[in-house]
């Protein structure tokens, strides 16, 4: 999340809308205080047909909140390929 101020912002709002776009979220401070969020629409808006559909029908539910940028910067887990086999395997056998 990038934070910007006011006076930043009217400067370079083009620039910053952009990054909007490509999915970053912006919070405005005037001078130390939060005083709005931009994020982008497109998370919203783009939901899947075929969830859609689920949920509509009673067999999924809606997600509560959509997952920030910052979830996606975080470093994915390093397991080895044997590790994530087995605990495939294991949920498998579980389920069935």
């Amino acid at each position: 999340m990038r934070i910007v101020n006011v006076a930043d912002l009217k400067d370079r709002l083009s620039a910053y809308l952009r990054q909007v776009r490509e999915g970053e979220e912006i919070l405005i401070k005037d001078r130390t205080r939060p005083v709005a969020l931009i994020v982008p629409l497109s998370a919203r808006e783009n939901t899947d047909a075929d969830v859609e559909a689920l949920v509509a029908s009673g067999q999924a539910r809606p997600p509560k909140a959509s997952l920030s940028s910052t979830f996606w910067a975080l470093p994915a887990p390093r397991i080895s390929l044997e590790r994530a086999a087995r605990a495939v395997s294991s949920d498998r056998a579980e389920s069935a």
